[in-house]
């Protein structure tokens, strides 16, 4: 079981597209977040989600072994390799999760919605971010199937 949130930092005034926020990725052998770090390992939120949908959407698809995506403006990277079983997610100090495309898409796809939801559609940034995961979501919808 893998679990993923994406969440934007308080006291930042109004909504905006280049807001900070942090990742969470749980899984099965621990956790990697951006947050509680020092130095400080937040992102912009919403242009790192969109850079994970696109670049993770492209590994996905791909017959590449390894895709290291690195937030906005931060240090916090993931790894995703594939593996014989299905696919591991970690970060420098190790693995967290070892999943399938369909449970790492699925929750992926629910912390970006969530996030979503958070940004104003009339934001410079909203279009780019639907763009990225309408991109991304049949990915998920076709593991399923």
């Amino acid at each position: 079981m893998i679990t993923a949130q994406f969440t934007v930092r308080p006291g930042q005034g109004r909504p905006s597209g280049f807001d900070l926020g942090d990742m969470s990725v749980t899984g099965d052998l621990g956790t990697a977040q951006s947050a509680g770090h020092s130095p400080d390992q937040g992102m912009m939120i919403y242009l790192s989600v969109v850079q994970l949908l696109d670049g993770l959407g492209t590994f996905l698809r791909s017959g590449v072994k390894r895709y290291a995506f690195t937030g906005v403006d931060t240090s916090f990277t993931l790894v995703f390799r594939r593996a014989k079983d299905g696919l591991s997610v970690g970060t420098k100090d190790g693995v967290v999760a070892r999943t399938t495309t369909p449970e790492l898409t699925a929750a992926i796809v629910s912390a970006a919605d969530a996030l979503s939801r958070t940004l104003p559609p009339e934001d410079a940034v909203s279009s780019d971010y639907q763009d990225a995961l309408s991109a991304f979501r049949p990915l998920a919808s076709e593991e399923r199937a």
